[in-house]
C-alpha cells in the first residue's frame, strides 16, 4: 500500500485574479499544469484579515476566539511592554501536533506564528528563521528556538540567503531598467532583494528537509507575495492617477515577477514531493490587483490589511483528487479537517471547518471526534505563554513595524500596552461578528466606543450591531455620536499637522536654508469642518440610508443612497443596498439594475449575486435565479439564506432533489431557519416519498415552535399529557455554556401571580444577589415581599437598568421579556402555574369577581404561547420552566434540579426551607 503523504504550501495573499492572466499568458506553467491535474477554487477568508490570525486558523481549523492568536502583538504578562504573537500564544493543537500524536512524521517551515519552533517529531523552523539583520559581513545570528531539533540549527542556518548575496541578475526580472534607479533616494530595490532573499531562505530549508528527512506531512509558508503586493501593487498595471509616472515605469512588473518566482519554486517542490503525494496550495486572503484596491489606507493599526481581498485561493492535486474541476464554498477553516481526512483521521467537533469532500474522486468516510484537545499524550507543543528571549522578541517587533502592521512602540510603555489591548479587543469583537455572535461582540464594542469615541471604526461597527439586534434608536444615536467625534478628531489632526509643518519650516529658516514655498494659511474650524463633511458625505449618506432600510423604509433609504451615488458612484456596498431597497419596493427591474451595477464594480461579490438571485425568483426567471445563487454560494458558502433561495429556485424548476439538498444545507448552517424546515417537510412528503425525513423536519419545527402549556415543567416528576418533550429537551440545552457568571443576568419571569415572588425569595435565601428596590412594600397579598425593581416596568423605553443586573437576579413579568436588550446573556426561570389559579389570585388581589376569567384565560394562554416561542428562538437565553405546584409539593427535588440549571449557585437545603405551603391559597378547581 502506498504511503500517504501530504504537502501543504502556503502562499500569503495569492489571488486568482492576479494569477489567471499570468496562467493564460503561459507565465506560470507549473501552476497551470497543477490545476489541470487537480481542483481549484476560491478560499473565503476570515475577519479580521490579519495573517497571524488566519494562518493559525488554517493550521487548526478554528476561529481566533478558540485558538487565541489575536493579532500581530500582545502585551507581556508583567505589563512591561508588548511582544510579538508567538507559537506559545496558540491555545490549541495545530494539525502537525495532531499528526504527531497519531504517529505521523511532520515538518513545518516558517508558519506564522511558529516561534519558538514546536518540539514535534520532525523538523520545525520558525517564522523568524529568514529575517536578516545587519550586513553580509556581520555575524548573522539565529535566535534560540528558531530550529527544532536544535542539532540541525547550524546546517539549516547555512541554507539562509542574505539580501546582499543577490546580484543584479536576481533583481533584473523584477525591475528590468534597475540601473536607472537612484538608490541613494529610492530604497525599493533593497526591499525587493530582502523579500526575495527571505523567500529563497524558506524554500532552501524546505527543499533540504524534503531531500534529507523522512516525512508524512510537510507544511511550508511563503510570505513574499504579500510583501511584494504591499510594496508594489500600487504600480501594478493599469496605471492609476496619482502614481508618479517614473516610479510606475520602474516597478510595474514587480508583482508579476513575484508570482513567476513562486511558480518556479513550486516546480521544485513538486519534483521532490513526487506524484504519490497530495499537494495543497492555499492563501489566507487575496490582494486586490485592480480598481478595488483602496487609493488611501485607513489611518489605523493594521491599515495595510484594507488592501486584502476577501478571497484567497486553493488548489489541490494528488491520488483520489478530482482532475481539472472547480470546487466551491471553501474556507480557511476547512484546510486542517481536509488534511486529517487525507490521513483517515476524524475532524474535531469543536473545529469550525469541515473536510472538502467535494474535491475527492472517491469520497472518504467522514469521521468525527469530540475534540483533539482531549487526546492525551505528547503532541509537540510548548506550554502556553512560555517565556521567550527578549532579543528575539525585539527583532520580531522591528520587522512588524517595518512592514507597517504596527506602530513603533515608542517610549510610553503604558500607552503602548493600552493600545495593544485596545486592538486585541477590537479584533476579538470582529471575530465574534463574523460568527454572528452579537451578544459577545456588543460589550466589547460598547466598551471600546465609550473609551475611544473619536475612533469612528468602533462606533460604526457598534451601530451595525445595534441594527442587527433591531435597536434602531441606539444605532442612530451611536452613528450620530461617532460622526461628530470623528469630525472633531479630523479637525484636530489637520491642525496638529499644520503645527508640525510650521515648526519644520521655522527650523529650516533658522538653519539658513532656502524656503521654496510657505505653508498655506490654515482655514478656521468651521471651514475645515465643511471640507471634512464634503469629503465624508458619500459615506454619511450610506450610513443614513442603512438606518432607514433597517426601519423598513426603503423609499427614505433610497433618497440617501442616491445622494451617496451622486457623490461617489463606486462606493463599496452602495449598489447592493440600493438593490435591496428596490427589492423591498417590488421594483424588480430597478433592483436588477442595481445588483448588476454592484457586480460591475466587483464581479466576485457573493452578496450582490445572492440579491440578484432573489430578484430573478420574483421575476419567475428560475433558471437564472438558480445559476446566480449557485455562483453566490460558490464564493461564500456559509450563507443559509442564499441556500434557502437556491432551494426555492430549484423547486420552481421541478428539481426537487436539488431543492431538498439546498434546504438541508440551509438548516445545517441555521438550524432555527423554520421556513426551510417547512419546505423540507413538504418536499419529502409530496415529491420525494421520504416520509421519515419529512417527519424528522416536522419534529425540528415542533422543537422550534411548540412550547409547554401551563401544566408542563422540566422540574416535575409528573407525566402530565400536556408536557411537550420536545421543548423540554430544548430547554435543557445550555446556550450560554462557557459564559462567565458575572456576565449573565438571571431573570425570574412568568405571568403576574404565578409564583415569581416566591422564586425570588428562594434564590435570595440560596445565596444569589437580587437587584431590587424598596418602592413596593410587602402587603397581605405578598406578606414576604414583591422583590421588584421599579425601573423594569419601563423596560420597553429604557433598558439602561439592565447594565447593573449582570451577575444578579431581577424579576421581569412575561409580557416584558421581548423588550430585553439583546446584547446581554440571560438565564430565565419561567414560573408556570395553573391558569385558573393565576386568575383567581389576580382577582383576589384586585378585589374583583371572576366574570371575565374565561376570556382572560384565553388571552393569557395566547400571550404565553407567543412569549415562549420567542424565548426558544433567542440565542442568548437559557430557560427552565418551573411548575409552581411542584415546588410547593416537593421543594427539595425541584430546587435541586433548578440548582443544576444555575450551575450549583444555590444552597439547596436553605432554599427548600423557605417554601411556605400556607401561602398556596389560590388553588385551582
Amino acid at each position: 500500500m502506498t504511503k500517504k503523504k501530504v504537502l501543504l504550501i502556503g502562499w500569503d495573499a495569492a489571488d486568482w485574479k492576479a494569477m489567471h492572466p499570468l496562467i493564460d499568458a503561459g507565465k506560470m506553467p507549473t501552476l497551470k499544469k497543477f490545476i489541470s491535474e487537480g481542483v481549484m477554487g476560491n478560499l473565503a477568508t476570515l475577519d479580521p484579515p490579519l495573517s497571524p490570525i488566519m494562518w493559525t486558523s488554517i493550521g487548526t481549523g478554528k476561529t481566533a476566539d478558540k485558538h487565541g492568536v489575536m493579532g500581530f502583538t500582545q502585551p507581556r504578562e508583567d505589563g512591561s511592554g508588548i511582544q510579538p504573537v508567538l507559537s506559545t500564544s496558540r491555545k490549541v493543537k495545530a494539525v502537525w501536533n495532531i499528526l504527531m500524536q497519531e504517529g505521523y512524521k511532520s515538518h513545518v517551515i516558517g508558519w506564522w506564528p511558529s516561534h519558538p519552533a514546536d518540539p514535534i517529531n520532525g523538523v520545525c523552523i520558525s517564522n523568524f528563521y529568514h529575517h536578516s539583520t545587519g550586513s553580509l559581513d556581520d555575524e548573522w545570528k539565529m535566535a534560540p528556538g528558531t530550529v527544532h531539533p536544535p542539532e540541525l540549527a547550524d546546517i539549516l542556518a547555512e541554507c539562509r540567503v542574505h539580501p546582499e548575496e543577490l546580484t543584479a541578475n536576481h533583481i533584473a526580472p523584477f525591475v528590468p531598467n534597475m540601473e536607472k534607479v537612484d538608490q541613494t533616494k529610492d530604497q525599493r530595490l533593497r526591499s525587493i532583494a530582502k523579500i526575495t532573499a527571505e523567500a529563497s531562505s524558506m524554500h532552501a530549508a524546505a527543499t533540504w528537509i524534503m531531500e534529507n528527512e523522512e516525512w508524512d506531512f510537510l507544511a511550508v509558508y511563503y510570505d513574499a507575495i504579500d510583501h511584494y503586493c504591499h510594496g508594489f501593487m500600487k504600480f501594478h498595471p493599469p496605471y492609476r492617477e496619482g502614481i508618479p509616472r517614473e516610479l510606475y515605469d520602474f516597478y510595474n512588473g514587480v508583482v508579476e515577477a513575484g508570482y513567476r518566482f513562486h511558480d518556479m519554486m513550486l516546480e521544485r517542490l513538486l519534483q521532490l514531493a513526487g506524484e504519490d503525494t497530495t499537494v495543497i496550495i492555499c492563501s489566507d486572503h487575496g490582494f486586490h490587483p485592480d480598481h478595488l484596491r483602496p487609493i488611501k489606507l485607513p489611518n489605523e493599526p493594521a491599515g495595510p490589511a484594507a488592501e486584502h481581498s476577501p478571497y484567497g485561493m486553493i488548489a489541490m492535486r494528488g491520488p483520489n483528487i478530482k482532475r481539472d474541476e472547480l470546487i466551491y464554498g471553501s474556507t480557511l477553516l476547512d484546510i486542517t479537517p481536509t488534511v486529517l481526512t487525507m490521513f483517515d483521521l476524524p475532524t474535531g467537533q469543536d473545529m469550525d471547518g469541515r473536510p472538502l469532500l467535494q474535491a475527492f474522486q472517491q469520497k472518504p468516510e467522514l469521521k468525527m471526534i469530540d475534540s483533539w484537545e482531549k487526546v492525551e499524550g505528547n503532541c509537540g507543543m510548548h506550554p502556553v505563554g512560555e517565556k521567550q528571549d527578549p532579543w528575539m522578541e525585539q527583532e520580531a517587533l522591528d520587522q512588524l513595524v517595518a512592514l507597517g502592521y504596527i506602530e513603533p512602540p515608542g517610549d510610553n510603555v503604558q500607552k503602548t500596552v493600552e493600545n495593544n489591548a485596545r486592538e486585541s479587543k477590537y479584533y476579538l469583537a470582529r471575530v465574534y461578528l463574523s460568527k454572528n455572535d452579537y451578544a459577545n461582540a456588543l460589550p466589547l464594542l460598547e466598551e471600546l466606543f465609550a473609551k475611544y469615541p473619536d475612533q469612528s471604526r468602533f462606533g460604526l461597527r457598534l451601530a451595525n450591531v445595534y441594527l442587527n439586534l433591531g435597536r434602531i434608536a441606539a444605532a442612530r444615536e451611536t452613528t450620530d455620536k461617532s460622526i461628530i467625534e470623528s469630525e472633531k478628531a479630523q479637525v484636530q489632526e489637520i491642525k496638529d499637522n499644520y503645527k508640525k509643518q510650521q515648526e519644520q519650516l521655522e527650523k529650516l529658516k533658522q538653519e539658513g536654508k532656502e524656503i521654496k514655498e510657505e505653508v498655506p494659511e490654515l482655514p478656521d474650524d468651521a471651514t475645515l469642518l465643511e471640507q471634512i463633511r464634503k469629503n465624508n458625505r458619500p459615506t454619511m449618506e450610506l450610513l443614513q440610508g442603512n438606518l432607514y432600510l433597517a426601519e423598513e423604509n426603503p423609499e427614505k433609504a433610497l433618497e440617501h443612497f442616491n445622494k451617496a451615488k451622486t457623490a461617489n458612484p463606486r462606493l463599496p456596498d452602495l449598489h447592493i443596498n440600493i438593490g435591496h431597497s428596490y427589492l423591498k419596493m417590488k421594483q424588480l427591474q430597478d433592483a436588477e439594475e442595481a445588483f448588476f451595477k454592484a457586480l460591475e464594480i466587483d464581479p466576485d461579490s457573493a452578496t450582490a449575486l445572492a440579491g440578484l438571485g432573489q430578484v430573478y425568483i420574483q421575476m419567475r426567471q428560475f433558471n437564472d435565479a438558480a445559476e446566480t445563487l449557485m455562483d453566490s454560494v460558490g464564493r461564500i458558502y456559509h450563507n443559509p439564506n442564499a441556500h434557502y433561495f437556491l432551494g426555492e429556485a430549484f423547486y420552481r424548476l421541478g428539481r426537487f432533489e436539488m431543492a431538498a439538498q439546498s434546504w438541508e444545507v440551509a438548516v445545517t448552517q441555521a438550524p432555527g431557519l423554520r421556513k426551510a424546515h417547512k419546505r423540507l417537510v413538504d418536499i419529502y412528503q409530496r415529491h420525494l416519498n421520504e416520509a421519515m425525513k419529512s417527519a424528522q423536519h416536522q419534529q425540528m419545527i415542533d422543537k422550534i415552535v411548540e412550547v409547554p402549556e401551563q401544566g408542563a415543567a422540566p422540574a416535575s416528576t409528573s407525566t402530565d399529557k400536556n408536557t411537550l418533550g420536545t421543548i423540554l429537551e430544548q430547554a435543557n440545552v445550555k446556550k450560554l455554556a462557557g459564559i462567565s457568571p458575572e456576565k449573565i443576568i438571571t431573570i425570574v419571569s412568568g405571568l403576574p401571580r404565578s409564583g415569581t415572588s416566591m422564586m425570588m425569595q428562594i434564590l435570595q435565601t440560596g445565596g444569589m444577589n437580587l437587584l431590587t428596590d424598596t418602592k413596593r412594600e410587602a402587603d397581605k397579598n405578598n406578606p414576604k415581599g414583591y422583590f421588584e425593581l421599579e425601573a423594569i416596568k419601563n423596560l420597553g423605553k429604557d433598558k439602561s437598568c439592565l447594565a447593573e443586573a449582570q451577575g444578579k437576579v431581577v424579576k421581569v413579568i412575561a409580557q416584558l421579556l421581548a423588550a430585553l436588550d439583546k446584547g446581554y446573556h440571560y438565564r430565565v426561570i419561567f414560573m408556570l402555574r395553573d391558569i385558573n389559579e393565576v386568575l383567581q389570585s389576580q382577582q383576589t388581589m384586585l378585589d374583583k369577581d371572576g366574570q371575565e376569567n374565561e376570556k382572560l384565560a384565553q388571552t393569557f394562554q395566547q400571550q404565553l404561547h407567543r412569549i415562549q416561542v420567542w424565548i426558544r428562538k433567542q440565542p442568548n437565553i437559557d430557560v427552565i420552566y418551573v411548575k409552581h405546584q411542584d415546588v410547593i409539593q416537593n421543594p427539595l427535588l425541584n430546587i435541586e434540579q433548578l440548582n443544576e440549571f444555575l450551575d450549583g449557585a444555590l444552597d439547596v437545603q436553605k432554599c427548600a426551607e423557605v417554601v411556605d405551603v400556607d401561602l398556596y391559597r389560590a388553588k385551582g378547581k
